[in-house]
């Protein structure tokens, strides 16, 4: 009688050790795609976050304030440039990085890297010259991505130039 009772005990043991070991077992696999969904979404907001700098400049109306503004902020940016067309200057001048627009956006080399340009931006600030940025002058301002969908600059055209 003592080894059976001693039998049922081992026995129980052994369900309740493997009771327990399933119970977390589930418990870390649900966890697990928690953690899974929780990164997903991490990421969809973080995407969201970088590019929320340029929401500014998404097909809308800017100053010329906010075009030399932008000058300022993105000038040390890698892989990322900014066009400003005046209306002295009616095909632009690259700061930062030279990009490819000149291909439909469907393309996948629209937006991508062709050369640096060494205009300095102090040029936007000067009168005499044709790339002197009006503050009060009004830009079209266009984001331009590339094919992975990244920015890569800025397009800013001011509103005389436009028909």
């Amino acid at each position: 009688m003592n080894n059976a009772s001693s039998a049922l005990k081992v026995a129980a043991g052994i369900f309740l050790t493997i009771a327990l070991i399933t119970i977390i077992v589930i418990l870390f696999v649900s966890a697990q795609e928690a953690t899974k969904t929780a990164q997903n979404s991490f990421s969809d907001i973080q995407t969201e976050l970088s590019q929320a700098a340029f929401t500014v400049y998404d097909d809308t109306t800017v100053s010329g304030s906010q075009v030399t503004n932008a000058l300022r902020k993105f000038k040390d940016r890698d892989q990322f440039g900014i066009l400003v067309k005046t209306g002295k200057n009616r095909g632009g001048e690259w700061y930062g990085d030279i990009l490819n627009v000149n291909d439909p956006e469907s393309s996948e080399f629209y937006g991508a890297v062709i050369n640096h340009s060494n205009v300095p931006i102090s040029n936007a600030w000067d009168e005499r010259l044709n790339e002197y940025v009006n503050p009060s002058g009004k830009f079209k301002a266009k984001v331009v991505k590339d094919s992975s969908n990244v920015v890569r600059g800025l397009i800013f055209t001011q509103t005389t130039l436009l028909p």
